[in-house]
C-alpha cells in the first residue's frame, strides 16, 4: 500500500511541472498534408476550379453552416460562381435567398487575392461591409445577403490564371528576339 502511494504522489508531481503547451500541440503535421483541416470545409458545399490542371476549392455556406443543422432554415440557393478575370473578382449568381442570412466563400489566394486584405463586396451592385478571416493559404469573407438577393461579386487585386513573371520574362525575350532576328534576315533589307 505504501508503495502504491508513493508511486502515485510521484506520478502527481511529475504531472504538476511538465509543461502544459506540450498537450496543446498538433500530433499531425499539418504542412505534410498541404492545407489546415477545418470542420467548415466537411458540412460546406465548394465549387472547384480547375487551371493548368491544378484544382482549387472554394467553399461556401449560410449561416456558419454548422449553426443551421437540423433547423427548418430554407437555405439560399447558388445558381453559378465563376472567375471574372477582367473585373479581379469572383461572380456569384443566386437562384433563391428566401430570407436575410450569412453567407461566407473560403477563397484560395491562388484564386483570389486582394494587396493588404483589402477586398471589395458588391451586392446586386451595392458594395458593402464584410468579415474578413485570414488562414495561411486562403481567406474566408462574411457578409450578410438579403432576401431576393441576385448578384454577388468579390473583388480583389489578382485573380486566377495571371500571368506570373516567368511568363513575362520569357514573353519580353521572345520579342526581343523576333525584333533581333527580323533586322537581321534578309529579307529585311530586300524591296519586296
Amino acid at each position: 500500500m505504501k508503495n502504491q502511494i508513493i508511486i502515485f504522489v510521484t506520478m502527481f508531481v511529475l504531472f504538476m511541472f511538465l509543461p502544459v503547451d506540450i498537450y496543446a500541440e498538433h500530433v499531425l503535421d499539418i504542412e505534410a498534408f498541404g492545407q489546415y483541416l477545418d470542420i467548415s470545409q466537411l458540412e460546406a458545399d465548394k465549387i472547384t476550379f480547375e487551371f493548368d490542371e491544378k484544382s482549387y476549392d472554394v467553399y461556401y455556406g449560410y449561416h456558419g453552416s454548422l449553426d443551421a443543422m437540423g433547423t427548418e432554415n430554407v437555405f439560399p440557393v447558388l445558381s453559378s460562381m465563376i472567375i471574372n478575370q477582367e473585373n479581379k473578382s469572383i461572380d456569384i449568381i443566386m437562384e433563391s435567398v428566401p430570407e436575410t442570412t450569412d453567407f461566407w466563400v473560403r477563397i484560395p489566394d491562388d484564386v483570389l487575392y486582394a494587396e493588404n486584405e483589402k477586398f471589395t463586396v458588391l451586392i446586386d451592385g451595392v458594395d458593402v461591409r464584410y468579415d474578413l478571416m485570414k488562414f495561411p493559404t486562403d481567406h474566408v469573407v462574411g457578409f450578410l445577403i438579403d432576401k431576393d438577393t441576385t448578384n454577388i461579386e468579390i473583388v480583389g487585386t489578382r485573380v486566377i490564371p495571371e500571368f506570373g513573371t516567368i511568363t513575362v520574362l520569357i514573353l519580353g525575350i521572345s520579342i526581343l528576339g523576333l525584333v533581333y532576328f527580323t533586322r537581321k534576315s534578309p529579307f529585311s533589307h530586300t524591296g519586296l
